[in-house]
């Protein structure tokens, strides 16, 4: 079944503000089981990030479009882009502490991971720091989840939770 999709643009400039935001609305939406909710970066003369909500049910989206645009939010039909970053997926909530690949994969909708800098697949018992940040994004029609190798043998996504601003030292 093709998912009903939203796009939501609440004029927000980074990622972290745009996934607290994206949560927040989910959970007052009550969307309902399944839904991926996405932040997409959009270019131009008004550079900015927007969210998308993927529905499986069509019936949830015509109460969630009249909430939010009762609320203030541009909302539109359909996703900005394929590459859209997801926050929230199934199984999401799952991807806390240290998990296997395969516990990875089977516990969420991700269908795969690279590894940054590997030309192979990681072995499915080798360990991944999740610090509970998992954010994969689409790729052709995959949820693919970038990793890294990081000490002790283990690999971290590649998105860190709390990044360093540029510049933050000077």
């Amino acid at each position: 079944m093709t998912p009903y999709v939203l796009t939501v643009d609440a004029g927000l400039e980074e990622l972290l503000p745009a996934d607290h935001l994206l949560l927040t609305l989910a959970a007052e939406l009550a969307l309902p089981e399944g839904t991926f909710g996405c932040t997409h970066l959009v270019r131009g003369e008004r550079p900015r990030v927007v969210l998308s909500f993927a529905m499986e049910s069509q019936a949830a989206a015509p109460a969630a479009r009249e909430w939010l645009t009762a609320k203030g939010y541009e909302v539109t039909d359909g996703a900005p882009d394929e590459v859209g970053r997801a926050v929230l997926y199934p199984g999401a909530a799952d991807l806390t502490g240290t998990l296997s690949i395969a516990e990875l994969l089977s516990r969420s909708a991700i269908d795969r991971v690279t590894v940054l800098g590997a030309s192979e697949q990681p072995a499915a018992h080798t360990a991944v720091v999740t610090r509970d940040h998992v954010r994969p994004q689409w790729q052709n029609g995959e949820l693919v989840l970038a990793l890294m190798p990081a000490a002790g043998g283990v690999l971290v996504p590649f998105e860190v939770p709390d990044p360093t601003p540029c510049c933050a030292d000077h």
